[in-house]
C-alpha cells in the first residue's frame, strides 16, 4: 500500500514524541503563576501548529498569560535556521519550539529547572485529536491555514490563527460556516485591531470628524521583485518532510528562495505582500468604514509588476482600485504611504504601527472626546482570544472580519488575471454577471488525495 504524508508522519511523531508522553502534562502551578498561578484545571491548554518566526512570536504572546498552557507543538520541519543554510540567527523547527516551551516554564519563578511536558508532533491531526487540548495555534504559511483551522473545529478546538485567514477565498467561506456551526471562538493573527493607536484612528472616523469619507489610501509594501535566496534545486534535508510542508499544494523543486520565510513569492503557498499585508491595514480600513461584514461593489487591479527571475508569480507592484456604498473609493496599492489613510470631506486620519497623524492636530490629542461610538478595545491580541475563549463572546478579529478583510485581494487576483473590472455582491459573496471570473475565485486547486 502506497503510503501517505499522514502515514509517515504519524511514525516520526510517535517517535519523535516517545519520551514526552512519559510526563505530566499538566504544569505545577508553583511554575506558571504569579503567587502560585493559575490552578491547572483553569489554565487554557493550548497546541501550537507551525514553529517558525511566526509560530514562536505567538507562543512569547501567549506565555505572558499565566492561565494559558502550551502543552504541545508541531512542525513538518525538526529544526532549522529560516532562510539560512546554518547557524545564523535562532534556530526553529520542531525540537526548537519545544525547547522554548520547556525552559519557559522551567525558568518561572518557583519552577524546578527541569520541566519536560511538552510533546511534539509532525502530523497536526493528532495534536488536534487530543481531548486535552482546549485551543490549537496556527502560524504555518498560507497554504496550511485552512485544513488546518477546518481539522481543528472538527475536533472541538477554539483557534487563533495567522492572517490572511485562508489562502484560497473558499476556503475562507469554509472557515466561517464552520466558526459559526460548532459556536468556535476564532482569533485572526491582525494584531493591529489590539493596539490603541488603530482604535483611536477608527473611533475618529466612526464617530464623524472626519465628514462624510471619500477615498480611504491603504499602502501595502512592495513584492519581492527578484529572488530573495538562492534558486539552487537542493536535496531535501533529512530534518524535512518536504512533501508535508507542501502539502495540498503543488511540490516544487525544493529551494531557498521559495521555502522558509520567502514562500510569499509563489503562488503555490501563498500571495505575496499584497495578502501578507491587507489582514493588516486593509483590516483596520474596513474596521473605519464599518465594513467588517460587508464589502466592495467594484474590484479593479491595476498596475501590477511582475518579478524578475522567473521563480516568483506574484506581483511586485500594485493597486486594487475598490468602490463601496456611499460613494467611497479606497485603493490598496504600494503606490500609497505605508498604512491606512482616510480621507473625509472635513479632513483626513492616517494611521500606522507607531504614528498617528490627522490634518487636525486637536483630533489625536490624548485628552480628545472621540465621541460616544467606541470600536471594540482590546488591550492585548492573545489575551482577548483567552478570554474569549473562557466567555465564548466573538474575538476583536473574529473569522469572518478576517475573511472579508482580506477578499479584495484575492478579488484583484481574479480582477489581474482576466484584466477586467469585477462587479461584486458582498452579501452574496459573489461575482455578478462574470461565470469566468466566478469560476476562478472560487477554485481550490489542492493535489489529490488532499481535502478540506
Amino acid at each position: 500500500m502506497k503510503e501517505t504524508p499522514r502515514n509517515i508522519s504519524r511514525r516520526k511523531a510517535l517517535g519523535l514524541a516517545a519520551s514526552a508522553f512519559a510526563a505530566p502534562m499538566i504544569v505545577p502551578a508553583s511554575v506558571l503563576g504569579k503567587g502560585g498561578g493559575t490552578a491547572p484545571s483553569n489554565r487554557i491548554t493550548i497546541g501550537a501548529i507551525g514553529m517558525g518566526a511566526r509560530g514562536f512570536a505567538n507562543l512569547d504572546g501567549f506565555f505572558k498569560c499565566d492561565d494559558a498552557q502550551v502543552v504541545a507543538v508541531c512542525d513538518v520541519d525538526t529544526f532549522h535556521y529560516r532562510e539560512y543554510a546554518t547557524r545564523t540567527g535562532r534556530p526553529l523547527g520542531l525540537e526548537p519550539g519545544k525547547l522554548k516551551v520547556e525552559t519557559t516554564y522551567a525558568d518561572r519563578k518557583g519552577g524546578s529547572g527541569d520541566y519536560k511536558g511538552c510533546n511534539t508532533y509532525e502530523d497536526y491531526h493528532e495534536l488536534c485529536a487530543r481531548d486535552d487540548i482546549d485551543a490549537v495555534l496556527v502560524a504555518t504559511p498560507d497554504h496550511w491555514h485552512a485544513l488546518m483551522t477546518l481539522e481543528a473545529l472538527r475536533q472541538g478546538k477554539d483557534v487563533y490563527c495567522e492572517k490572511p485567514v485562508t489562502h484560497h477565498f473558499h476556503e475562507g467561506q469554509q472557515v466561517v460556516a464552520e466558526v459559526a456551526a460548532r459556536e468556535a471562538v476564532f482569533q485572526t493573527g491582525s494584531q493591529q485591531r489590539s493596539t490603541a493607536n488603530f482604535r483611536q484612528a477608527v473611533e475618529l472616523v466612526l464617530n464623524g470628524h472626519l465628514g462624510k469619507i471619500q477615498k480611504v489610501e491603504v499602502g501595502l509594501p512592495a513584492g519581492y521583485p527578484e529572488p530573495q535566496a538562492s534558486t539552487e534545486v537542493l536535496p531535501i534535508p533529512d530534518h524535512l518532510n518536504y512533501d508535508f510542508w507542501c502539502g495540498p499544494s503543488p511540490v516544487l523543486p525544493y529551494m531557498r528562495a521559495t521555502h522558509h520565510r520567502f514562500w510569499r513569492g509563489v503562488r503555490a503557498y501563498g500571495g505575496g505582500n499584497l495578502m501578507d499585508w491587507i489582514g493588516h491595514h486593509n483590516d483596520i480600513a474596513h474596521w473605519g468604514l464599518g465594513m467588517d461584514g460587508s464589502g466592495p461593489l467594484e474590484v479593479e487591479a491595476t498596475g501590477w509588476t511582475s518579478p524578475k527571475g522567473g521563480i516568483y508569480d506574484t506581483p511586485v507592484d500594485f493597486t486594487v482600485r475598490c468602490q463601496y456604498a456611499g460613494d467611497i473609493e479606497t485603493t490598496i496599492s504600494t503606490q500609497n504611504r505605508g498604512g491606512t489613510k482616510w480621507i473625509g470631506e472635513n479632513g483626513w486620519v492616517w494611521v500606522n504601527r507607531g504614528a498617528l497623524e490627522a490634518s487636525n492636530p486637536e483630533w489625536i490629542a490624548p485628552e480628545f472626546d472621540r465621541g460616544g461610538t467606541k470600536a471594540y478595545e482590546s488591550p492585548d491580541h492573545h489575551r482577548n482570544f483567552l478570554d474569549c475563549v473562557k466567555s465564548r463572546k466573538p474575538c476583536v478579529a473574529p473569522a469572518e472580519t478576517g475573511h472579508r478583510s482580506i477578499t479584495p485581494g484575492h478579488l484583484g487576483f481574479v480582477s489581474n488575471t482576466l484584466g477586467r473590472k469585477l462587479k461584486w455582491d458582498a452579501a452574496k459573496e459573489q461575482i455578478v454577471g462574470d461565470e469566468e471570473a466566478q469560476k476562478l475565485l472560487m477554485a481550490v486547486p489542492y493535489r489529490d488525495g488532499w481535502a478540506s
